[in-house]
């Protein structure tokens, strides 16, 4: 980790995702708010057809939360030779593709996944130095090394099976050693072995070059607190995860917006998305 700064923090966010997510990233932006008091955030949306009348409401909801909405339409055009059907539609490439669709002059930018809350600072996350890594990720390995090994396999990686919703991008180096047509080339040829298709073409092309982050900080997996429990000997039980967890990520089909979702931070999503709707009804400054 690098030594903080003195000064108001800054950072730069990525997004990528369409319309019907808004509500969720209006809830991670609300969260990072709250626990990042002073943060100077640049919010970069990546999309490729978000209606103006929807990007303006967010913009005016950003600024009560004192962020600057960056809204980034993306060129069809760039991906005429790439592999797009609905199961791997263009927005998969996004998060790959960063360094070549953000401006020049940003040198790194973080990438969440809206599905995220963000309970505790990310200033020790954005100071990170990837040094010669592309990009810094965690990965959710379990009790056993079962899905690493299963993942490894299948891939024929020797590295970790990282996650992508939570992505430390190295933009100045990836600008220089990403070739896009690198990437469409590997869903080409491999389209019919890809399970979650970004993610596994991240770890097939890139996982050596990846920066291993500690999932249980950065990128906890919100189904599995039962895992990283036994993984600490019992020391990561509640009290703590609220305490040192930064990045609480509900992965999979089960969402907590949705109806008759049971696991546990359920609730804790519920009263964030309570103070996203009272923050936000509020005056603008």
């Amino acid at each position: 980790m690098t030594k903080p700064t003195s000064g108001p923090p800054a950072a730069d966010l990525l997004v990528s995702l369409n319309q019907n997510y808004l509500p969720q990233l209006r809830v991670m932006l609300t969260s990072l708010f709250l626990n990042n008091p002073g943060l100077n955030c640049r919010v970069w949306l990546l999309h490729r057809g978000i209606p103006d009348g929807l990007l303006q409401e967010l913009n005016t909801d950003l600024q009560r939360l004192r962020f600057r909405l960056l809204p980034v339409r993306i060129d069809e055009r760039l991906f005429d030779g790439a592999p797009v059907t609905k199961q791997y539609p263009q927005e998969m490439y996004y998060r790959l593709l960063a360094a070549q669709l953000l401006p020049s002059d940003l040198d790194r930018v973080l990438y969440l996944d809206p599905d995220i809350l963000v309970i505790n600072s990310i200033r020790p996350l954005w100071e990170t130095d990837p040094g010669s890594c592309l990009f810094a990720a965690a990965a959710h390995t379990g009790k056993t090394e079962l899905a690493n090994s299963v993942n490894r396999l299948r891939l024929g990686t020797e590295q970790d099976y990282f996650n992508s919703g939570v992505l430390l991008i190295n933009l100045a180096l990836c600008r220089r050693e990403i070739v896009p047509e690198a990437i469409f080339q590997y869903v080409r040829e491999h389209r019919q072995e890809l399970i979650l298709p970004d993610q596994d073409v991240l770890n097939a092309l890139y996982s050596s070059r990846i920066l291993p982050l500690e999932d249980i900080y950065w990128n906890y997996d919100a189904r599995n607190f039962v895992n990283y429990l036994m993984r600490s000997h019992g020391e990561a039980d509640l009290r703590w995860v609220m305490e040192h967890t930064a990045i609480l990520h509900f992965c999979g089909k089960e969402k907590p917006w949705k109806p008759y979702y049971r696991r546990r931070f359920g609730a804790l999503y519920l009263h964030y998305m309570q103070l996203t709707r009272r923050i936000l009804a509020g005056p603008s400054e």
